[in-house]
């Protein structure tokens, strides 16, 4: 969602009663302020293996929702991954969980939202998983929805949406 285009705020005000609004209060770490793409859905815990496998690969625009079980021990994406997510397209990266390398992601073009931040990284065991639904931040989500994020807040919906006239 380029700065160009309508916050959430405005896409609430049109389309409320097909929004889901993440209720988890997250803190912003790129250099991009605003982002909408298509979700793709990891849980994982202490453990990046997956969500770094899916960065390092072509994102056409995607958002990746990242389910940490808002566990703040481990950090589950640091500069390179975000990086290397930028080069590969990806539109964005929400973590319900914790980053670090922080200095360095608001230098790298990818929205990212995270819990919080911690020094320590994760262990690789290979242990994470995709889903196609998975209930996180007191909505469901699911694969393909679309995901709508800024400074206001993240919104999701089922379909894309426009704000023609307004």
């Amino acid at each position: 969602m380029p700065s160009n285009e309508h916050t959430t705020c405005d896409l609430y005000d049109k389309y409320e009663d097909a929004l889901a609004i993440c209720a988890s209060q997250f803190t912003s770490y790129g250099r991009r302020p605003a982002a909408c793409g298509r979700a793709r859905l990891v849980r994982c815990y202490a453990d990046n293996s997956l969500p770094k496998r899916l960065l390092a690969g072509p994102g056409e625009g995607g958002m990746l929702i990242v389910d940490g079980g808002g566990s703040l021990s481990h950090a589950l994406m640091g500069d390179m991954i975000a990086a290397g997510a930028s080069e590969q397209g990806w539109a964005g990266v929400i973590i319900f969980g914790a980053v670090r390398d922080i200095g360095a992601l608001a230098g790298i073009d990818l929205h990212i939202k995270a819990l919080g931040n911690v020094p320590r990284k994760t262990q690789k065991l290979e242990q994470g998983v995709e889903l196609e639904q998975m209930e996180c931040g007191g909505i469901i989500w699911h694969r393909g929805d679309w995901v709508y994020s800024d400074a206001e807040g993240l919104v999701v919906s089922r379909d894309r949406l426009e704000l023609k006239g307004h």
